[in-house]
């Protein structure tokens, strides 16, 4: 009997940036080997890996490598998790128009984003940002740039959760490296 795999993207929090929560992406591809997970493949800095594993829950597979980053070094990384479908998903279900893909940024969160603390929060006033919300990710929109954006400040003290960010490129690299045969 053969064992059913999956496709996976990782998506690290906070990693490499300003020195902190450093982790080199030879580092991270082996610690996926170690875990059991296969044909590991990084892109950027920024905590992104591709990988192949046993078809399981993605709170399984998220949970797995931030217990075993946190053993390696010390430190408390989130790190959600979706398969390439639900990457492929997502990418398909953004609502926004993409201007410029350095400018455009999709917020993954763990767990689906709860509308109730965001009930009577005005997006608007935020213009010319933007932002759009499906099941657990938040797509914005700063065609100012995302240097000075306010509103995914604003929105992440509200949800009072964790998520990680990544702009347009990097989602769609993701994914062509994700459906990659």
């Amino acid at each position: 009997m053969t064992t059913r795999t999956t496709r996976y993207i990782a998506l690290l929090r906070g990693i490499n940036v300003g020195g902190h929560n450093k982790v080199p992406m030879a580092e991270l591809r082996a610690l996926l080997a170690d875990i059991g997970y296969a044909d590991a493949k990084t892109l950027l800095q920024s905590g992104n890996a591709v990988f192949t594993a046993p078809a399981t829950a993605t709170a399984k597979v998220a949970k797995a490598v931030e217990t075993t980053l946190a053993a390696k070094y010390g430190t408390d990384i989130a790190v959600m998790v979706r398969t390439a479908d639900e990457i492929r998903a997502a990418v398909d279900a953004n609502p926004l128009d993409v201007g410029h893909p350095s400018k455009f940024l999709v917020v993954f969160y763990a767990d689906p984003v709860d509308r109730t603390k965001l009930e009577g929060f005005d997006a608007s006033a935020h213009a010319p940002e933007e932002m759009a919300l499906s099941e657990r990710e938040i797509y914005y929109n700063f065609p100012e740039g995302m240097r000075d954006a306010k509103l995914p400040i604003v929105v992440e003290r509200k949800l009072k959760v964790r998520g990680t960010g990544r702009n347009w490129a990097t989602v769609t690299k993701l994914l062509a490296l994700a459906e990659e045969e």
